[in-house]
């Protein structure tokens, strides 16, 4: 699944092209290399976000096509810093 469309599906970006835009931008990167929005989510995949001054580091551990707002979480686990 592309990096964008994982974004929005786990939630974690609520519109699709805010996620576009992050990537295209520089701000996700996956295990340690800044990629695109059509970088392909893998399960294992450790991804960190930058939000403005805020940053998050999480670990894929599921991919779907979809997912109901409660079980969104499930797809990620998040790595405290």
């Amino acid at each position: 699944m592309r990096l964008d469309k994982y974004l929005k599906v786990s939630r974690l970006i609520k519109r699709r092209t805010v996620a576009n835009e992050a990537c295209d931008g520089g701000r996700v990167s996956a295990n340690g290399k800044v990629v695109k929005a059509s970088y392909d989510v893998k399960v294992g995949d450790i991804l960190e976000i930058r939000f403005g001054s805020r940053e998050l580091k999480i670990k894929v551990t599921d991919v779907r096509e979809q997912v109901g707002k409660a079980e969104a979480t499930t797809l990620y686990e998040v790595i405290p810093e």
